[in-house]
């Protein structure tokens, strides 16, 4: 019995249908170059109390675009001096939920293919850059890459994700309740709000 036909000739689940349309950016979203800060203290990606966290900063951009940083640490390290494939794989993980705050929807992450381009050294600021290229119904198709050094290094890392518009109730009926608590009896409502508005 034949196998399937070459990779190539099957469609990627991160390849918008042909149906898809551009995404448009909300009239409330952040303005261009403003700093996005942290949707939550305890996330790995962007929360400030997570000590080996990535502490990644990130700024709304032009279009459904947005722009961030973040410097390798040595707890970032897979092999000796470079950093962790996972640890460039979640930075672009994270500057990709990131853009929900344009759309101003919840979504997480359905699927995400990474690239490696090249090795980051421990030491390294790398700089991402993530935009939004299709809308299909409740699916978001996005695409990110990690430059070394600013926004014209050499490119380390890409990616190709798709996301998945979920209601306020997948963070409560699948998170654990403790944290779920906490994040709601927050008595800012911004903060309260902000920990469920991005891919945790």
């Amino acid at each position: 019995m034949p196998g399937p036909g070459p990779a190539a000739a099957r469609p990627s689940a991160v390849t918008p249908p042909a149906d898809a349309v551009p995404p448009v950016r909300h009239p409330d979203a952040p303005a261009p170059g403003e700093l996005l800060g942290t949707h939550y203290e305890q996330c790995f990606g962007c929360g400030r109390d997570q000590e080996h966290g990535l502490h990644l900063a990130a700024r709304a951009g032009e279009g459904v675009s947005i722009t961030a940083e973040f410097t390798v640490k040595p707890a970032h390290q897979g092999a000796p001096g470079l950093a962790h494939g996972g640890v460039l794989a979640t930075a672009l993980d994270e500057s990709l939920g990131s853009l929900t705050w344009l759309l101003r929807t919840i979504a997480v992450t359905g699927r995400l293919e990474t690239d490696f381009v090249r090795p980051v050294p421990v030491g390294t600021l790398l700089f991402l850059r993530a935009e939004v290229t299709a809308v299909a119904g409740r699916k978001l198709y996005a695409r990110a890459e990690g430059r070394i050094g600013g926004p014209d290094g050499p490119v380390a890392v890409r990616a190709s994700a798709l996301f998945v518009e979920v209601r306020v109730d997948h963070f409560i009926d699948n998170g654990r309740a403790e944290e779920i608590e906490a994040a709601m009896a927050d008595p800012d409502q911004i903060r309260r709000a902000r920990a469920f508005e991005v891919n945790p």
